[in-house]
């Protein structure tokens, strides 16, 4: 009798099961039930060996200023950077991008490719106290030039080829600091091959080049022009920075650089572009890095700072989808930071 009740409330319950089409139901919360089956099938996971770290280096003595728009990051003369270089050698983080800022700038920057500049000094200082740490020096004139543009300036107009013998000077006298990677950031039309040129028959034959390939003419860049002391001081950088409406663009501006020598390609900004990060990542074996700008890195720091977002949880949420996007090289100015929750996780 028992059994006759239970067969028949199972058959009922059956029918209603049926009647729901719950029997045919994917269920894919049985693999988020803990957190350890979350970490067994996660797809996309960042390692401290993906990050670089953007660093701001002064002419001068015993310098540590803030940077007023972006909290947490400092310009450091060469005397007082050991302090910052202890933190990132602490951290594990293998790579750190420079930038210099000259006291003296002139028309056309010569203190870029000055074998004795603030780049090139600080270059050497850090591969004598840390040689495993992978230096990427940036190659652009804008924080060299009076005017702050990218180039060399007749009248209001940068001037493209006229600037790459600049280009290709820096880039070698960088290397000959001791640069790992050179990474021009300046937009113009050939060079990346005129650099590569310069590098191999100066005996840099294996030095990398890491171009800024798909660079957008961005909003986003304010925080870093305070930092690098790079903005204009007229017009803009539209003629030879990217259209941000312009995706097809992105691609050829990548298969252009690939074409003429460079071994990594980087788009920059990151978190408004992950659209062009995926089209150059189905487009491109080649290794992609992502920028993760001054200006995306200020907004999460002031909407933490106003107890809006939970800072961790936010950075590690935009960093994984920049490499879900397809980058596997992330410069970020977070990068402490986010090395410290990863070892927390």
């Amino acid at each position: 009798m028992l059994y006759l009740i239970f067969y028949l409330h199972l058959k009922a319950f059956n029918i209603k099961f049926k009647e729901t089409g719950l029997e045919n139901m994917v269920r894919m919360r049985r693999l988020r039930a803990s957190s350890s089956l979350r970490d067994l099938v996660r797809e996309t996971v960042v390692t401290t060996d993906d990050l670089v770290y953007p660093v701001f280096i002064k002419e001068g003595k015993n310098i540590k200023e803030p940077v007023a728009s972006m909290p947490g990051i400092y310009q450091y003369s060469n005397d007082r950077f050991d302090e910052e270089l202890e933190r990132v050698i602490s951290s594990g983080i293998k790579a750190i991008l420079v930038f210099g800022i000259p006291k003296h700038k002139n028309e056309t920057g010569s203190e870029a490719y000055n074998d004795n500049g603030v780049t090139q000094n600080i270059i050497r200082k850090i591969k004598k106290k840390a040689p495993d740490i992978i230096l990427i020096a940036d190659v652009c004139l804008c924080e060299y030039t009076s005017h702050g543009h990218c180039g060399i300036v007749c009248g209001r107009e940068v001037l493209n080829d006229e600037t790459l013998e600049l280009l290709a000077k820096t880039s070698v006298s960088l290397a000959k600091a001791g640069a790992d990677i050179i990474a021009p950031s300046d937009m113009m039309d050939g060079h990346v091959a005129y650099i590569r040129k310069a590098l191999d028959i100066t005996g840099f034959k294996n030095t990398p080049i890491m171009a800024y390939s798909a660079k957008f003419a961005s909003g986003y860049y304010s925080p870093f022009r305070d930092a690098a002391q790079s903005a204009p001081s007229f017009g803009d950088r539209k003629t030879y920075q990217m259209d941000p409406a312009n995706g097809r663009e992105a691609i050829r501006e990548c298969e252009n650089d690939i074409a003429e020598g460079a071994d990594i390609i980087m788009v920059k900004p990151a978190l408004a572009y992950l659209d062009v990060i995926k089209e150059v990542s189905n487009h491109t074996n080649y290794p992609i890095a992502a920028y993760n700008v001054s200006g995306e890195y200020s907004m999460v720091k002031a909407a933490a700072l106003n107890g809006w977002i939970d800072e961790k949880k936010v950075v590690m949420e935009n960093l994984v989808s920049i490499k879900r996007a397809g980058a596997g090289i992330i410069i970020t100015y977070h990068a402490l930071d986010a090395v410290k929750w990863l070892k927390e996780a």
